[in-house]
């Protein structure tokens, strides 16, 4: 909203320091600082109303150490997220960029499915909540919306990588044209639909979902959709959950999630410039460098939450904050072409979500195989089993973190190592 103000009075004006919201980077870091503000401000305030609605949360005794004091600990704080991302988003951004339209509508979508399920659980006292099939059903109606605009719009485009043969001197100081030896990367001036994602770890790291329907013959490009769609209904559903199971323990969810959104922050902002998809010679996708805006309000909400989650925690974000939070990283990730990465940059939620899995899958297996079930780990999810070998909850969540940045690191490092 103040992008066009500003860019109005540039225009229109004299008046110095007017285009300096032209800058991406002027942007985000007023983003992050508004987000922090909100957060802190909006935070206090809607705490305060929870308590005054006794909107508490119900603890199922589970035997872990510290659990029954949380009793009545204010839940839906995720309102307190999704307001410290909305409003800097909208005040800072582009509004009528495609990938902010589609992350606007990624976080309210997700924030109200999670909202629906809270309030029935808080002031219905059902304490199932919404039923999962709705939530599934949420997550694909979003799934489809996500990969029917990155696929349809023409305003999602890429740029095709144009090899540029490098001039190389001889020992003898005469001139040869080097095919081999490649001086950098340059881009085409035209924008082309595209369905190519990264790969990482590996040099020439670009792959087309539309090859997986080769076998169809000419025209099979066009039918690229129906790989594509699918994929990001997948992608959508399990993150959007892994956030969801993550979210068990003060600050894990949250922290979690910040050092996620940094770097695909980082991804964003190289993804959208030429100089740095030169230089890395990674995909260049124009105007994507935008949601750098959008990622920095989330980051701040993030750290702007934690204030008030770490432990011991005066308030929950409830499904309305961690279906919104994983939903995000999904959609954002998908946007820049990254989610091939998701199994390392989210390898918190992915072990989260596996550690499920393998308990039930192994608890059911065993029970008909031997009359009882029985389990790989004391409790599932995986926080929870380490909380039943006697770690107190607020080192689990600081070494989970520990793991949370060298995965972060590490899928940085895939920008060069390849």
């Amino acid at each position: 909203m103040l992008y066009y103000l500003f860019e109005y009075l540039d225009q229109s004006t004299d008046l110095p320091g007017m285009g300096v919201f032209k800058y991406i980077s002027f942007r985000a870091a007023l983003a992050i600082i508004f987000s922090l503000l909100f957060s802190f401000i909006l935070g206090r305030t809607i705490i305060a109303y929870l308590h005054k609605k006794q909107v508490g949360e119900t603890i199922r005794d589970l035997g872990l150490d510290g659990q029954v004091q949380k009793q009545g600990t204010p839940t839906m704080g995720g309102l307190i997220i999704l307001s410290a991302i909305l409003i800097p988003t909208i005040l800072f951004a582009k509004l009528l960029n495609v990938y902010i339209i589609l992350m606007l509508i990624s976080t309210v979508w997700l924030g109200a499915i999670g909202f629906l399920d809270d309030y029935i659980k808080v002031f219905k006292k059902d304490k199932k909540g919404l039923a999962g099939k709705f939530k599934v059903l949420g997550q694909i109606g979003l799934g489809l919306i996500v990969g029917s605009v990155l696929y349809f719009n023409e305003h999602v485009v890429v740029r095709e990588k144009a090899i540029r043969s490098a001039v190389t001197w001889h020992h003898d100081n005469t001139l040869v044209d080097d095919l081999q030896s490649q001086e950098g990367v340059l881009f085409s001036t035209t924008n082309i639909k595209s369905t190519k994602t990264t790969i990482p770890f590996f040099k020439n790291n670009e792959f087309d979902y539309a090859t997986l329907l080769g076998w169809l013959g000419d025209g099979y490009k066009n039918l690229a959709w129906l790989i594509f769609i699918p994929v990001v209904i997948i992608i959508v559903t399990a993150v959007s959950n892994g956030a969801n199971i993550t979210d068990g323990i003060d600050g894990l969810a949250a922290g979690s999630s910040g050092i996620i959104g940094l770097a695909l922050a980082v991804f964003a902002y190289v993804s959208g410039n030429t100089v740095f998809a030169n230089y890395l010679n990674i995909m260049y996708i124009p105007n994507a460098g935008e949601l750098l805006v959008f990622m920095s309000a989330f980051i701040g909400a993030c750290i702007g939450f934690l204030w008030f989650n770490a432990y011991p925690a005066q308030v929950f974000m409830g499904d309305t904050g961690s279906l919104a939070l994983g939903g995000i990283i999904a959609v954002f990730a998908i946007a820049i072409r990254k989610e091939l990465m998701i199994p390392v940059i989210c390898g918190i939620f992915l072990i989260e979500n596996l550690s499920v899995m393998m308990q039930v899958s192994y608890f059911k297996y065993t029970k008909k195989k031997f009359g009882e079930g029985r389990r790989i780990f004391k409790m599932s999810p995986l926080h929870h089993h380490y909380q039943k070998l006697g770690y107190h909850e607020s080192k689990i969540v600081t070494r989970f973190w520990i793991v949370g940045i060298m995965l972060a690191v590490l899928s940085l490092v895939t920008l060069k190592l390849r």
